[in-house]
């Protein structure tokens, strides 16, 4: 069985590393880490708010004390409430990582249903997230379903 727990500040610097992982991962990603200095403060400080909306669920590696072998990440999203989210509660996942040399023993499974358990103590009625092909199967087989939804983006 694998132990899963909610991240503390003192795991924001493995916290980034499996981010990292992610984003390395990605097509057309910016590998660049200097963000991560400007971070690692920020990521301390919403790790130590218990009662917050964000969340982080990690488990440990279990070959090397210290680092994580995975990590999911969310955050609740507020919006005007409708006939199928009264409360208007979302949850969006945006970071799922497993360290490479630890992959395929259910650790980021594991941590998603923390986090979905989260979400669901928090009246969350629907959970989005993007997911990779390599990723997608895992997530059919928890019940999530693609969306034609076509996403737009501007930044600020």
């Amino acid at each position: 069985m694998t132990l899963v727990r909610r991240a503390l500040p003192e795991d924001a610097e493995e916290v980034l590393r499996l981010r990292q992982l992610m984003i390395d991962s990605l097509a057309r990603s910016d590998p660049s880490t200097e963000w991560q200095s400007e971070f690692l403060p920020v990521l301390r400080g919403r790790l130590a708010e218990p009662d917050g909306d964000f969340a982080a669920f990690v488990a440990d590696h279990p070959e090397r004390p210290g680092a994580l072998a995975a990590l999911v990440a969310g955050t609740l999203d507020y919006r005007i409430g409708g006939a199928g989210n009264p409360r208007g509660t979302d949850g969006y996942v945006f970071s799922v990582a497993t360290d490479p040399d630890a992959r395929r023993r259910g650790y980021a499974r594991a941590c998603m249903e923390a986090l979905l358990e989260w979400f669901r103590e928090r009246g969350a009625r629907r959970v989005r997230l993007t997911a990779s092909a390599q990723a997608e199967p895992m997530y059919v087989s928890m019940g999530f379903a693609p969306k034609p939804d076509p996403l737009l983006e501007l930044r600020l």
